[in-house]
């Protein structure tokens, strides 16, 4: 079986689309019928975040600890109780292309770190675009992070020790430990991610937050990391 997990802190609003990317990525026919579970972890909601994930079917986890690192990982630990072979982590404001599950596992890598896009630069200027375009490489062999694009083998989770219990850059976190494990890591563009550069982000140090900086004169383009 294959998981997907959501942290999801108040996004009633957004949910729904990701929701339903993930259900067409569950069916696409690559997978050949494996069983995937979606795992929303909600971390201190107040809104309809908790109807949004029941009604597209997905099993929710409550977390009250605002902190994406511990909700994360309760959503992970439920889908490795649940059996799940293979552990695929996106967004809440994030929408996953039809072929993104398929995409993970055809890299044959122990964990597999991908790119995202922006569709909507409306709450940005274009110079905020241009320093962002200028800087990311959406391409093979990237070195991005993002929580919002990553999967990780349930084996290569464990033996890495999971996520730790970070408000910001757990993601980065995990990898770093990944790579002391001496796992095997594919840096690909191929799994596409649509994300949001809304100004109002979760994460305090997250990719919001690193558009954020970029409307800085003094600030070079982003780093690999971000």
């Amino acid at each position: 079986m294959i998981a997907i997990v959501v942290p999801a802190h108040d996004e009633e609003r957004h949910l729904g689309a990701c929701l339903r990317s993930l259900r067409r990525a569950a069916r696409c026919p690559r997978l050949e019928g494996e069983d995937v579970l979606v795992v929303v972890a909600l971390d201190c909601c107040t809104d309809g975040s908790h109807a949004v994930a029941v009604r597209w079917g997905a099993l929710t986890v409550h977390v009250q600890a605002r902190n994406v690192g511990l909700a994360r990982a309760a959503g992970a630990q439920a889908a490795l109780a649940a059996g799940a072979r293979w552990l695929a982590f996106t967004d809440a404001d994030s929408r996953v292309a039809p072929d993104w599950l398929s995409q993970q596992l055809a890299q044959r890598s122990d964990a597999v770190c991908g790119t995202v896009q922006v569709q909507d630069w409306r709450e940005h200027t274009p110079a905020v675009r241009a320093a962002f375009e200028a800087g990311y490489r959406d391409a093979d062999g990237h070195g991005h992070i993002h929580g919002a694009n990553l999967g990780v083998s349930a084996h290569a989770y464990s033996g890495a020790g999971g996520f730790a219990p970070l408000v910001c850059h757990e993601d980065v976190a995990l990898v770093r430990a990944l790579q002391a494990w001496g796992a095997r890591i594919a840096w690909s563009a191929a799994p596409r991610v649509t994300t949001s550069a809304r100004r109002s982000y979760r994460a305090c140090e997250g990719f919001g937050a690193t558009l954020e900086r970029l409307a800085l004169p003094s600030l070079h383009p982003m780093g690999a990391a971000a």
